[in-house]
C-alpha cells in the first residue's frame, strides 16, 4: 500500500500563503543550504523548470512518483504558461472548473478526490504520492494523509490560507524528525498516529 504525504511550505503560524494564496513572502528563506537539501532528499518536489535551472533535471525521484494538487495551486503554473509543472511525475489536479486537461500528463479529478486517492494508494509501486497543495484539497484528504513533511519558514502571515481548509476534526500525528537550517527554516516530518 502506497502512502500519501502532504509535503508543504508554511509560515510559523501555519499558513501556506496569504489570503490570496501568495506564498512569495517565504521565498527569501529558500537558501542554498535548503536547495541542497531538496536536491538530495526531495528532488521530485522541485518543478521541472526549477530542476533545469538548478542543474538537476535528471535526478531520480526519491520518495514520490505521483503528485496531486488543487486547482488554485495548479493555476500558479498555468499563469506562467506551464501546463505540466511536474512532468517528471504523474500529475493529478482536483478541479471542478476545468473541463479538459491542459496537458496530456495531467489527469483531472472532477469528483470524489478521496476515492481517487484510495485507488492510487492501492496501486503497486515503490514510491508514494505527494499532495503538494491546495488548502481545501488537503482538508478533504485529511483522513487519507499518512505523513506530513512541513517546511516551516520564519515568517508570520497573521491571516491567510491555512494548511487545511476544512477537515474531519482532530487528527494525531507523531513527530519523526526535525531538520533545522541556518536561516531559521525547518522541516518537520510527522507520521499519522495509528
Amino acid at each position: 500500500m502506497r502512502s500519501l504525504t502532504y509535503f508543504i511550505a508554511c509560515s510559523i503560524d501555519g499558513f501556506i500563503g496569504d489570503s490570496r494564496g501568495d506564498a512569495s513572502a517565504m521565498m527569501p528563506f529558500v537558501s542554498e543550504e535548503f536547495v541542497d537539501f531538496l536536491k538530495s532528499e526531495y528532488p521530485e518536489t522541485v518543478s521541472a523548470e526549477g530542476r533545469q535551472v538548478l542543474g538537476f533535471h535528471d535526478a531520480e525521484n526519491q520518495h514520490f512518483d505521483t503528485v496531486v494538487q488543487g486547482r488554485r495551486s495548479y493555476q500558479l503554473a498555468l499563469d506562467v504558461d506551464i501546463a505540466s509543472p511536474y512532468g517528471h511525475l504523474r500529475e493529478l489536479v482536483a478541479s471542478r472548473t476545468l473541463t479538459e486537461s491542459p496537458h496530456r500528463n495531467v489527469e483531472l479529478i472532477a469528483e470524489n478526490p478521496v476515492a481517487r486517492i484510495r485507488e492510487l494508494k492501492a496501486e503497486d509501486g515503490e514510491l508514494d504520492i505527494w499532495l503538494c497543495g491546495g488548502s481545501q484539497l488537503a482538508g478533504e484528504l485529511l483522513d487519507e494523509i499518512d505523513e506530513l513533511v512541513i517546511k516551516t519558514y520564519p515568517v508570520v502571515y497573521g491571516v491567510g490560507m491555512p494548511m487545511f481548509g476544512s477537515g474531519s476534526g482532530a487528527t494525531e500525528f507523531t513527530l519523526e524528525e526535525v531538520r533545522t537550517f541556518e536561516n531559521g527554516a525547518l522541516v518537520r516530518t510527522y507520521r499519522r498516529k495509528r
